[in-house]
């Protein structure tokens, strides 16, 4: 108890520090949203991995999704690595960055004001992503509070749950987005380690890997053959396929993966960036599901009710995975776990906080507002943001499953924004109606979803499947709607896409000239 108690004062001692270090890039808007858009390629690569993966992923999908889809679920993390971050960074990357200094946009929300010529766009985008990202961060302190509860027997969930908040603020509020960086990278060291260890552990807790796999081909479930388990696609290749989509494309329109393409110094840091982000996609994605599809292995230690369900949901398969392990490594599990949440939990709370400063209250609620006072309203805006998805998280007994929660969020997001994003980069024929009904169909598919879940087809009462759908249903719905209604301004249009035409020089290994 002594070592773990230890580990975690030495953590957060860090994280505080380097807040702290940070106050002084954090006394403008650019620099406290942006870093000044001069963050090196490793601090925006691990800023964009430990955004992406968090104790939603380690605790809440991965048991989850192993569970149902065996080792196949490995190509989660697969699709993660190679759809979610490699084809991110390269699709939109570089053309985010020219795009949204051409517009002087520092949001999402502002971006799609700026691109599409329409205040009312940017409001009603600022709407969606603070009421959407609300039940993803509720999600992050659920999945946190399991393993702190196998951990630390002794101490209450409402404690775990507090304790995150405020330290998370502290550094935030201090340091803003250049704080969150440097965090995310040190975080992101520990998740590297501590997924490695941790698989291992647990792997030769059955006999290795040969033996696991072994031990999966044995298992005959419900509606199973023996060996679907350690199948290549596992035993619902259409349902794994859903998510895959859904947690690699779902990336492409999530304000707070996005914004870290704002932040990116240069263009050496691009190709740098992408090549890290890829690879760590790779182990920590990768290792997580990979872990999580040797679930049914500790079927013993579970209990079930009843109906045939495990007391505590799937969020309680990974916990008992771990439960048996040395104190040490339980400790780098607690270590691991928090520094994928709380650099998640950063991230959303600096996405909601400037996207509610910069796009809603400046301007429309308050005229005329100094770079200090945009600052202070930031800074109180993450107390409040924090705030309302702890309170949620403390109402532990009405949250539905993990990946249920995060499946809500990430499909209305990416559902109502990836398209209009994605078009507004590429093609200048995008009109200002079309995004209009992607945010409609997008957000509304995904609360007709939460409140009237009975009465969607089958196939689409799954959080998950539906955000699939919200997606791939903006990509038809932007190009359609943008052919039968009124264009944009030609001039101003080619205005903005000037940005990628600027003519510049670049030494000759990096390009061989006329």
């Amino acid at each position: 108890m002594i070592m773990k108690v230890g580990l975690l004062v030495v953590f957060f001692a860090i994280m505080i520090a380097v807040g702290i270090y940070c106050k002084k890039h954090s006394t403008d808007v650019n620099g406290f949203v942006l870093g000044g858009r001069s963050v090196g390629p490793w601090l925006t690569a691990f800023a964009y991995g430990t955004s992406y993966f968090s104790a939603v992923i380690f605790v809440g999908y991965a048991g989850q999704f192993g569970w149902k889809f065996g080792i196949a679920s490995t190509w989660i993390g697969i699709g993660n690595a190679v759809l979610g971050s490699l084809l991110a960074w390269v699709v939109l990357g570089r053309r985010t960055r020219l795009m949204s200094q051409h517009l002087q946009s520092a949001t999402m929300p502002e971006y799609f004001g700026k691109r599409y010529m329409s205040t009312a766009l940017k409001i009603a985008a600022s709407v969606i992503v603070f009421i959407f990202l609300i039940p993803y961060t509720a999600s992050l302190y659920n999945g946190l509070s399991r393993l702190f509860s196998m951990a630390f027997p002794g101490i209450d969930y409402s404690a775990c749950v507090i304790i995150m908040a405020i330290l998370t603020g502290i550094y935030v509020i201090a340091g803003g987005y250049m704080a969150t960086a440097i965090n995310d990278f040190i975080q992101g060291i520990i998740m590297l380690v501590g997924i490695v260890s941790v698989i291992a552990a647990v792997l030769s807790k059955n006999g290795g890997f040969i033996e696991s796999l072994n031990g999966l081909a044995q298992i005959e479930a419900e509606g199973t053959a023996p060996g679907a388990f350690n199948s290549f696609f596992g035993p619902d290749p259409l349902g794994l396929m859903f998510v895959v989509i859904l947690t690699s494309l779902g990336t492409w329109g999530l304000p707070q993966m996005v914004q870290k393409f704002y932040a990116i110094k240069s263009e050496k840091d691009i190709t740098k960036g992408t090549i890290i982000s890829t690879l760590f996609a790779v182990v920590v994605a990768g290792g997580c599901y990979f872990l999580g599809g040797f679930g049914r292995l500790f079927t013993d230690n579970l209990t079930f009710l009843a109906d045939g369900s495990i007391k505590g949901g799937f969020d309680a398969i990974i916990p008992t995975m771990l439960s048996g392990l040395p104190d040490i490594l339980i400790a780098v599990v607690i270590i691991l776990v928090l520094s994928a949440s709380m650099s998640t939990l950063s991230s959303l709370v600096l996405a909601s906080s400037s996207t509610l400063t910069l796009d809603l209250i400046k301007g429309h609620v308050v005229k005329d507002m100094t770079e200090k006072k945009q600052v202070l309203i930031m800074r109180i805006l993450i107390v409040v943001f924090i705030a309302i998805s702890a309170y949620i998280a403390l109402n532990k007994d009405k949250l539905s499953a993990i990946a249920d929660m995060m499946g809500i969020s990430w499909g209305a997001l990416a559902g109502a924004f990836l398209a209009p994003f994605l078009y507004g980069l590429y093609w200048k024929k995008a009109t200002k109606l079309s995004v209009w009904a992607s945010f409609i169909f997008g957000a509304g598919i995904m609360i007709l979803n939460m409140f009237m879940r009975p009465s969607f087809p089958v196939i689409m009462q799954s959080p998950i499947n539906c955000g699939v759908i919200a997606m791939l249903g903006g990509l038809i719905i932007v190009p359609a709607v943008s052919w039968i209604t009124p264009k944009l301004d030609n001039k101003e249009v080619d205005g903005m896409f000037k940005c990628y035409d600027t003519e510049v020089t670049v030494p000759a290994k990096e390009s061989l000239g006329k």
